[in-house]
């Protein structure tokens, strides 16, 4: 599967605790990255400053849905399921 352009849900809805080229301190949960372009294309995407977990995140159906808010729901849904107890 091929990432849907103007999505960019996986560069907003999940936080990501690895520096972040604008982002010293990661990035938390359903904030846009600072690297993302106005047409929500990643600016580093071809760059060894993009965070390991970035690149390892790779499009699929059940993550991706058909639309860009049924991917939000997907990862958010997943950055919940996942957080740390306080």
């Amino acid at each position: 599967m091929n990432c849907r352009s103007g999505c960019a849900a996986c560069c907003t809805a999940p936080s990501i605790s690895s520096p972040i080229p604008g982002m010293p301190n990661g990035k938390p949960a359903n904030v846009p990255c600072v690297q993302l372009d106005e047409q929500l294309r990643c600016k580093i995407f071809h760059s060894p400053l993009r965070p390991k977990v970035c690149a390892g995140l790779q499009p699929a159906t059940d993550m991706c849905g058909s639309t860009r808010e049924q991917a939000m729901i997907w990862l958010l849904d997943l950055e919940t399921a996942t957080a740390p107890s306080l």
